[in-house]
């Protein structure tokens, strides 16, 4: 049998890199794309001398061209942080837009199977909890956020239109809160921010009271869940996450005795639009996949912090990650 080629986009991202690594270990020839407005080559350098490993620097919203047979394409490119997509928010709605009109078309010629990465945000700040498949969400599509949410709803109607038009497969995963290894330190989410700040002696700062929630699932299991998904029949969207939920200012307490910091807790204004709720349900990816996370969080931070741990004091200093202004035309 031929070996599985795979193209994976945002390969140089966090959850991007780790896709990289497993579908290597599965036997598969693996094309990386990125154009590292967000990711970084540190993640997938250790594959850059992987016989079954290409790197192509390319931004997905042009025109993509690829050699020879494609099996599966995984979309996995978009700047994913409130912070890069409030000082990026073209390059955000281009990237879910054309960039998904794009590898839908390059699937479409090769016969490829496409996945794409959804999210929880297509919820908006929910009104139902935990939050099922068949809700369709509290979105401000004007507001701050909104072109991330919106451009990741009209990925999912698009990848819909083509399976249901051209009959192609696709798959929808929605990925709730993921962290682990490779996250980017300043990225503004809740869980680098909190670790970053403990491990320069900073106080933690939690936006709002701190009884907002997340749900976070560790990167290995939510890789798992993406391959079974992937791998299965299911077309309609399929939620992926860690159920064990979590108050913001609980969170704190967790990060402050992990790392034995001394720093304390301040509090500041919530930025607008920020879900006061977020919690899969996920009874399908139990049923459909027979999925469900494995990585209980204590164990899971514990890796993390051990990796932020091992940054250099430059890394770890650094307080703006990007410049974006080559990206901005």
């Amino acid at each position: 049998m031929s070996q599985k080629r795979i193209l994976i986009t945002g390969a140089a991202g966090f959850l991007g890199s780790h896709l990289c690594d497993r579908f290597i270990k599965e036997g598969y020839y693996v094309i990386a794309m990125d154009n590292l407005i967000t990711g970084d080559m540190m993640n997938i350098e250790h594959l850059s001398s992987n016989p079954n490993f290409e790197f192509i620097h390319h931004d997905v919203t042009k025109f993509i061209d690829i050699k020879g047979d494609l099996d599966y394409i995984l979309h996995f490119a978009s700047p994913a942080s409130p912070i890069d997509y409030l000082k990026i928010p073209i390059q955000t709605l281009k990237v879910g837009s054309l960039g998904t009109h794009n590898c839908l078309g390059l699937a479409l010629a090769k016969g490829a199977r496409m996945i794409i990465a959804s999210t929880s945000e297509v919820y908006g700040d929910p009104h139902v909890h935990p939050q099922t498949e068949d809700y369709w969400g509290n979105v401000n599509p004007v507001g701050p956020r909104g072109v991330y949410d919106e451009a990741k709803r009209f990925q999912e109607a698009i990848t819909m239109g083509y399976h249901t038009y051209h009959g192609l497969e696709t798959r929808i995963v929605r990925i709730f809160n993921t962290y682990g290894p490779r996250m980017r330190l300043n990225d503004g989410r809740v869980l680098p921010a909190f670790i970053g700040q403990a491990l320069r002696g900073e106080d933690l700062t939690v936006f709002g009271d701190g009884s907002q929630t997340r749900s976070f699932c560790y990167v290995d299991d939510l890789v798992e869940g993406i391959y079974r998904l992937l791998l299965s029949d299911e077309a309609q969207p399929v939620n992926i996450g860690n159920p064990d939920e979590i108050t913001i200012s609980q969170f704190a307490e967790e990060i402050i005795k992990l790392t034995g910091t001394t720093q304390k807790v301040i509090y500041k204004d919530l930025p607008v639009d920020d879900p006061t709720q977020r919690q899969p349900n996920i009874d399908r990816a139990r049923s459909i996949l027979d999925w469900e996370p494995k990585v209980s969080r204590a164990e899971g931070l514990k890796i993390t912090y051990e990796y932020f741990k091992s940054l250099s004091p430059e890394e770890l200093a650094k307080e703006e990650h990007k410049d974006f202004t080559k990206y901005i035309h």
